[in-house]
């Protein structure tokens, strides 16, 4: 549900617990915004839980870096078109 979500489901239920007095016959809308109210509690609950437990699991996967070893540096002559050798070496992979 997320927190904004739960937040909005608490002010809503709290308007309708203690600011509407509307008379539906069949309907207590005190009962209503009280519901409403721990429905968000119980959804803040979950996603504060949820966010919790998901830092705590989160394992460093291998960051995959490619490095330069050898840059060449070649001057443009003309208008000849230079080709440019890289060389990369990634780490773990012994050559």
């Amino acid at each position: 549900m997320g927190i904004g979500g739960s937040i909005f489901l608490i002010a809503l239920g709290a308007i309708f617990a203690f600011a509407v007095e509307a008379d539906l016959g069949w309907l207590d809308l005190a009962v209503v915004g009280w519901v409403l109210m721990l429905a968000g509690v119980a959804g803040l609950l979950a996603t504060l839980y949820f966010w919790s437990s998901r830092r705590r699991a989160v394992v460093a996967a291998p960051v995959r870096e490619e490095r330069v070893v050898a840059d060449r540096v070649v001057p443009v002559q003309d208008d000849r078109v230079v080709r440019e050798y890289r060389e990369v070496r990634r780490p773990g992979h012994p050559v």
